[in-house]
């Protein structure tokens, strides 16, 4: 299987998925979060810039238990200018947020 190649959509969704988890960062170094979410600094610092615009489900979910934000919230966030794609809509955020929560409760970081 050939994997298609990113199209001007894709990186923007990228540029906003970083852009929401450097403002849920706050303050927070990135190396906290990145330890937090146990990858790399250069991992954080390439998704906040939209280098890395199709993470892994599981760094995001990761990165997003690291800095506090709702994972339903961060594609609400993500998602929010392509609402009536058939493929991305109102619901998406929800079935996001089930499947993070059937991550197994050893990979999750607690507080």
């Amino acid at each position: 299987m050939v994997r298609q190649p990113l199209g001007p959509a894709d990186r923007q969704r990228g540029l906003r998925l970083g852009a929401a988890l450097r403002d849920a960062r706050g303050r927070r170094s990135m190396v906290e979060v990145a330890a937090r979410a146990g990858i790399s600094v250069e991992t954080v610092r390439k998704i906040e810039r939209g280098r890395v615009p199709t993470p892994a489900f599981f760094t995001v979910v990761a990165l997003a238990d690291a800095v506090g934000l709702p994972v339903s919230e961060l594609c609400r966030i993500v998602a929010d200018d392509v609402e009536g794609r058939p493929d991305v809509g109102a619901d998406a955020g929800a079935d996001v947020g089930a499947a993070a929560s059937a991550v197994p409760a050893a990979l999750r970081r607690t507080s």
